[in-house]
Parts: C-alpha cells; structure tokens; sequence
C-alpha cells in the first residue's frame, strides 16, 4: 500500500526518531520533575530540551511557556476552555476542525467567518463580527481537509487592534510552512507531534503566551509546591499535571531536529512538489472535481463525479487515503461537498513523485469506468 494520508500522521519517521523512542523506553523511562536523583533530572532534561528546540523552530522567546499533552485536540481544548468563559464571544473560522468547533460550541457563545469555495477565509468580513463581549479568534494556519493556508498574520493584526486573544491551529502547517511567531505575535498556538514534527502518536504541543490569560483545565501533581491545593502558576508546571510521556517527548524533539536540520522551506516546497504533481493531472481530468486552492501543503482534495467519496477510496484501496468528512463540517459546507464529503490525499516527505502520478493514473482509470 502506499500510504498517502500524512495529514492524519506521518506514518515513516526519521530513524532518529524511532531510535530515541526505543532508547529512553529501555533506559529513560522516568517521571521528570519527580525527585532530585540523577534519573528524574534526565528526564526533566529531556523536555527542556525539545522545548528548546521548538521554541528555536517557531522562534518563541519563552521555551517554558511550550506545554507538552497527547495531541492538537488537547492542546486547542486546553487553550480554549482555559481563556474563555461562556459569557465570552469568540469568533472562529468555517475551515476549522471539529477540535475547535465542539469546545466553542459547547461554551454556546460564538460566529464563525465564512470561507469561499477554495477555503480561503473572508478576512475582510472579521472585524464585523467583533463585538463588546468578543474575547478570542482562532484560525486554522492549513486546512486539513483542502490544505488551503489562511493569511494567519493578517487576522492577527485584526486580533491585536481590537485586544483580542489569538489561537493558531497549526496541526496542518507546523513542519511544512514557517512560523516565526516573534513576528506573528500569537497568543497561542496549538499543533499536534505526529503530523509535519515527524514525532511519535500520542503527542501534542501548545504555547501560551501569557500563562496569566489561562486558567488550567487539568489539575493534579506536579513535582512542584505541592503544600499548595491549587495548580501552580508557573510554566510550563501549571499545564504539566501528572506523568509526563519523556520517552515520546524524546522522540518528537528528534524530529524536529530531523525537520531543522532539512529545512522548513525545503520539506514544504517538496511535499507541495508532489502535491501540485497530482493536482495538476486531475484538474485535467474531465468527470474530476479537485477542491480547494492550488496546494501549498502537501494535500490534495478531490471527487469523481456520480460517487461518494467514500466509494472512490474504497475503489482506491491500493493507496491509504482518507475519505468523507475529515472531522471539519463547516468546510465541506464552504467547499460544497457536504453531502459527498471528500477524498483526501496527503503527501509527506518521504513520499516520491512516481506514487502522485500512479495515484493521478488509477484515479483517470477509475473516472473512466
């Protein structure tokens, strides 16, 4: 099979990667923060420095302020549930996840700025939607259905001139598409370990500027003021409660290593390569509907014309990919695939040129049929 859903999760790691995991499972596996011999200080070593590393990666000041959880779906939770109150209006996009869709729907008190039919959000429409009790914006930087790339420095601005909290979901774009966030100025930003970081599942980051603005959602032990009854306030204690996976977090600061170390840039432009390979041959392709814009991730969404995305990936099965609605409605309402959902495609660095054009082959054969 050739797998072809990176959007999910990298499925090849570096074999740095996959070495550290093994190694600090075997030899590493210790609580960090837990006590003050020599295996709890390696361990509290180890998350020191792959928030060093990130923090270098996306050029944050502040590496404490780098949390560590299971993936992007805690993160964004931890971030949002953490800031907002449900008398606090918060304004979201149509291309977001259901990760940021359910916890704002749950607070009750929000709107959502449109998207036209390539994904790309109405910027412009914003700053209508502001109102007195408006407290946060959160934007997706990539699409996870389309890989359409909002302007996120341009809604940041937005968020700045009007005092407003502002939350990046970079899930889709973190490893693939530069992030500077001194330039940025985020708030927050929230991105899963296993995508575009190459790291292993079951990880996930957020960074928090002004640990002031949030109230932790977990509380629990920490290694640190423990006479207290409240959750510390210090970083990144106040959003670490209790055991920390060092030997996943081990491996993930491998992969950023791995991504410094080729170039942000680079793994970008390459995996847009094959995704503009396949693009461009089904958009020549006469009962072929290809959504979104021209890519500038490495995903690709797509339909034959008379067949539910679902049957065309079943149809597909030599190749993994992902079919229906990605766990992001509102985009397919914005898209126009709704009722169809979509066939996605996702390409990673350690994909080839030759499996985009055998994919684009099987698919101008089954469009045919």
């Amino acid at each position: 099979m050739i797998y072809l859903d990176n959007a999910a999760t990298t499925k090849k790691k570096p074999a740095s990667v996959l070495a550290s995991l093994l190694w600090q499972s075997a030899f590493h596996s210790t609580n960090a923060g837990r006590g003050t011999h020599t295996q709890s200080l390696c361990a509290a070593k180890t998350v020191i420095n792959a928030q060093d590393e990130i923090a270098e990666l996306f050029c944050i000041k502040k590496p404490q302020n780098i949390i560590f959880n299971q993936n992007a779906t805690y993160a964004l939770k931890l971030a949002i549930l953490g800031s907002l109150e449900k008398t606090d209006h918060v304004i979201i996009t149509q291309m977001e996840h259901n990760s940021v869709l359910r916890p704002v729907h749950r607070l009750g008190n929000y709107s959502i700025i449109g998207a036209d039919r390539e994904g790309y959000v109405k910027i412009n429409e914003i700053e209508g939607l502001i109102r007195p009790d408006t407290k946060m914006i959160i934007a997706s930087h990539a699409s996870n259905v389309c890989g359409t790339v909002q302007n996120i420095s341009a809604i940041s601005k937005i968020a700045k001139r009007h005092g407003l909290l502002f939350l990046v979901d970079a899930a889709q774009s973190a490893g693939a598409i530069p992030i500077d966030n001194s330039a940025l100025g985020a708030d927050f930003i929230a991105c899963a370990g296993h995508k575009g970081l190459m790291g292993p599942l079951g990880t996930g980051l957020l960074y928090v500027n002004s640990p002031r603005q949030l109230k932790p959602v977990i509380t629990g032990g920490t290694g640190s003021e423990s006479k207290l009854r409240t959750q510390p306030r210090t970083m990144p204690d106040m959003l670490h409660p209790g055991t920390l996976n060092t030997p996943a977090i081990a491996a993930l600061c491998q992969g950023v290593k791995f991504i410094k170390k080729h170039g942000v840039e680079e793994i970008g432009e390459y995996e847009s390569s094959l995704a503009n390979e396949l693009y461009i041959r089904l958009m020549n392709m006469e009962k072929v509907k290809v959504y979104g814009s021209r890519p500038i991730t490495g995903t690709v969404a797509f339909n034959i014309e008379g067949k539910h995305s679902e049957e065309t990936a079943a149809a597909l099965a030599e190749f993994a990919l992902r079919a229906g609605f990605h766990c992001a409605p509102t985009a397919h309402e914005a898209l126009g695939t709704q009722e169809t959902g979509a066939v996605r495609a996702s390409f990673g660095f350690f994909n080839k040129k030759s499996e985009a054009i055998k994919l684009a082959d099987a698919v101008f054969r089954l469009s045919c049929k």
